[in-house]
């Protein structure tokens, strides 16, 4: 199998080389790439490809958080971060791991356990998005990483999607058709030109008038399919 791509963002030398200390004991790791800024790592990102990327929250110009909103489609991300304050606020996120600098060496081991797991349950050849990949989305000053497999509703706004998840709702800046390319076809359905729904929350299908069936979820909501994609979801279901 080859390595799992790394790339090293931070601002400051020493942090990076520190890091790549860390990997040599890692021989299923490559760092094929490190970038002092956001506008660096986000060109390096789109022509690397890389499975994680070990981030440095507070750089100059855009932060961390910045650089993530910024990206299509986010690698598995550990933060690196001097302030404790920072380090706290992505683990309140649901980041995958952060390491507070200097890191000491038991806790990067603990954080290299925790990514090879995850890593190793969801890379494949796909391109679509694994149910466990977490999406990361800012709005303001609030940061959330949601799982696609957590997200039970997606609704079209015009060149944004809002996104339903638990108790809550958010809006990423990218269209239904976009994130429609990028989901897993065998997860998430679209029932009508403007929503996608996750099939896991489905609770009840009930046919209606003109052939076309109402979806009931496990979360109260109810959507009306189109009558093509009504056709469709029996098809797929063998209803």
């Amino acid at each position: 199998m080859n390595p799992y791509r790394v790339v090293i963002i931070d601002d400051e030398r020493l942090a990076r080389e520190e890091m790549k200390r860390h990997l040599l004991t890692y021989p299923g790791y490559e760092v094929v790439g490190e970038a002092a800024d956001a506008d660096e790592a986000e060109a390096m990102i789109h022509a690397l490809h890389p499975h994680l990327i070990f981030l440095d929250i507070q750089m100059p110009e855009r932060s961390g958080f910045d650089l993530l909103e910024s990206l299509s489609h986010i690698p598995e991300v550990i933060f690196t971060t001097a302030f404790e304050r920072y380090a706290v606020q992505a683990f309140d996120t649901h980041a995958l791991d952060y390491l507070v600098k200097p890191v000491r060496e038991e806790r990067f081991a603990r954080a290299m356990e925790r990514i090879s797991a995850k890593l190793a349950a969801h890379i494949s050849a796909r391109e679509t998005l694994p149910p466990t990949h977490t999406l990361f989305i800012k709005e303001g000053e609030q940061y959330h990483f949601i799982q696609v497999k957590d997200i039970y509703l997606i609704e079209s706004t015009g060149n944004y999607a809002r996104l339903y998840y638990a108790n809550k709702k958010v809006y990423i800046k990218r269209s239904l058709n976009q994130l429609e390319k990028t989901l897993d076809p065998t997860l998430f359905f679209r029932t009508s030109r403007t929503n996608l729904i996750n099939t896991s929350f489905v609770r009840q299908v009930q046919p209606i008038n003109g052939g076309r069936l109402l979806i009931s979820l496990h979360t109260g909501d109810a959507l009306t399919v189109s009558s093509r994609q009504s056709a469709a979801f029996k098809n797929r279901n063998k209803l």
